[in-house]
């Protein structure tokens, strides 16, 4: 009886995010519908007339599909790409720090931006690349001209791609720490009886050792394939850099709030959504299969 009264008191810590989740997940997949609608909002979802797949002809008919598909994979897959290779390297490195409290220390100040929202920290980003802003300074230091980052579609993406990997690698980095201190000290006590450097050490030991971590976080990505950060480009964009930093969220947000074609902004996000979930079962697959990771 005792077991079962702890049970019920874990299920009952569970209901308010539950709740949550239903409210504000569950009951609004209802709206689906209006991507097979031309929706009306005096009409409402019940009497906007049915027209089956048109949105989603209309969608892949737009130049504008090409371009906002093309910019969120390719910001996508580079912040992935930033977010496996840069904690990864910097784990290596501060593993190798002696000074523990030193260590501690820098490990607390890359976790920091982590917790800091978009609206802060696009902030900053913008008047730091500024044609007066901290870059531009360094920029002129060396004889170059002042660029504005934020208008120009060649450095648009790279600074959606660089801002992104310097807020969250502190976290990346934590992982892999917590990978490093599973290995057995007696293989690098092993590797320098036998005359192994450090840099040998890392080589042979370490980064063998920390491949199926970096497998697991790899396969998992994969289904985040097509989420290139709404918050971030929405905080950072304007009209001069859609060419080449509008990505699928911000183009239903334009489409359906903004333009009020409810519809086709719906039909877009289905359609993210049903890949993303398809992403999402091929990297739990693959997790499971070459790094043995199951959550069921």
């Amino acid at each position: 009886m005792k077991f079962r009264a702890n049970q019920v008191h874990y299920h009952m810590m569970l209901l308010p995010g539950l709740l949550l989740l239903v409210v504000f997940s569950i009951i609004p997949m209802a709206g689906i519908v209006m991507a097979f609608q031309d929706f009306k909002i005096g009409l409402g979802i019940w009497r906007s007339p049915w027209i089956g797949l048109q949105n989603f002809k209309y969608l892949f008919e737009l130049s504008d599909s090409r371009v906002i598909f093309y910019n969120t994979i390719f910001i996508a897959v580079f912040k992935i790409i930033g977010n496996l290779f840069v904690p990864l390297t910097f784990a290596i490195l501060l593993n190798e720090l002696r000074g523990r409290i030193f260590k501690r220390f820098v490990q607390t100040v890359v976790y920091l931006p982590h917790f800091l929202s978009w609206v802060i920290l696009s902030g900053i980003i913008v008047e730091m690349t500024t044609t007066d802003g901290l870059v531009n300074q360094v920029v002129k230091a060396f004889g170059g001209e002042p660029i504005i980052f934020l208008a120009s579609n060649q450095w648009f993406p790279f600074i959606l791609i660089s801002s992104d990997v310097w807020k969250e690698f502190g976290f990346g980095t934590i992982i892999y720490l917590a990978a490093l201190t599973g290995i057995n000290p007696a293989l690098y006590e092993a590797a320098v009886i036998d005359g192994a450097s450090r840099p040998q050490q890392i080589r042979y030991i370490t980064l063998p050792l920390l491949v199926p971590t970096f497998i697991l976080l790899a396969t998992l990505s994969i289904g985040n394939v097509l989420n290139a950060g709404f918050d971030q480009v929405f905080n950072l964009y304007n009209p001069l850099v859609y060419e080449s930093g509008d990505i699928i969220d911000t183009y239903v947000y334009r489409a359906g709030l903004i333009n009020a074609q409810f519809g086709l902004a719906t039909a877009v996000g289905l359609m993210k959504s049903v890949i993303s979930f398809l992403l999402i079962i091929v990297s739990y697959t693959l997790a499971s299969r070459f790094a043995n990771y199951r959550i069921f």
